[in-house]
């Protein structure tokens, strides 16, 4: 008869990789302890999802292999993706999608073109914020919303980030959360905090309507221990300072 092996948890001091299940299972347990939670994907998500109502046209600015859009064909009146890089468009989960292959600061449309767009994971990437932001403006209609999700750049974890910026970055990314190095893209922080995110979009043309700060504390829970160090940081933060963003804007008429 076989004898059952006793599983113990990993020792304090263990520090290893941190794929996206673990990630979830932690994502898991903060949601349990703390009331209200929402991880910034599904409030971005929500946020978005409001206002992709049957006669809206969305984009999706950064979709890459699948984005929010994916969600939508057939649900509204267009779903278009837009995404530099074509090796991740000719991956793309949803048929339905039209896709160009275009940077942000560039978009192949006329004026007025969406009722929605959104962007999530792409503002940390651009040069030149000021120029996508303007065309995000141009690109959609009046009334129409422009909803991001970002990484905040006053938050410990991404500052950390930022000094590992470089040609260790993808190997770091690639050892310690597992994911390709290929879908690595360095990162410049340009509009990554709430007064440079409000600033840019109203120089625009664009109103906030709603920018949320929203803790994680996962990012650094390669073990229980790190995560209740992340746990006890995110809560001695003030809310401007927490890991990611997210926000609802507006072109008026």
């Amino acid at each position: 008869m076989p004898v059952a092996r006793c599983l113990l948890p990993d020792p304090w001091y263990t520090v290893r990789m941190l794929p996206l299940s673990r990630q979830e299972s932690y994502r898991a347990r903060y949601r349990a302890m703390t009331p209200g939670w929402l991880p910034a994907t599904e409030l971005y998500a929500a946020t978005a999802l409001r206002y992709a109502t049957p006669q809206a046209r969305v984009l999706d600015a950064g979709c890459g292999r699948g984005g929010l859009v994916e969600m939508l064909p057939g649900c509204v009146a267009l779903a278009a993706g837009a995404d530099p890089d074509h090796a991740s468009l000719a991956e793309h989960r949803a048929p339905g999608v039209r896709r160009a292959c275009a940077l942000l600061e560039r978009l192949p449309y006329a004026d007025a073109s969406f009722d929605l767009v959104a962007c999530s994971w792409v503002l940390e990437h651009l040069a030149a914020p000021e120029r996508a932001l303007a065309e995000v403006a141009r690109v959609l209609a009046p009334g129409g919303h422009f909803v991001c999700l970002t990484p905040n750049a006053r938050h410990p974890v991404v500052f950390a980030n930022r000094l590992l910026m470089g040609a260790w970055q993808g190997r770091l990314v690639r050892a310690l959360y597992g994911r390709a190095e290929a879908d690595t893209f360095p990162a410049v922080y340009r509009a990554n905090t709430p007064g440079a995110l409000d600033r840019l979009t109203r120089a625009a043309g664009l109103t906030r309507v709603a920018l949320t700060c929203v803790a994680d504390p996962t990012y650094t829970a390669f073990n229980a221990l790190l995560f209740r160090i992340g746990v006890l940081l995110e809560r001695a933060l003030p809310q401007g300072m927490h890991v990611h963003i997210v926000g609802d804007y507006e072109k008026r008429s």
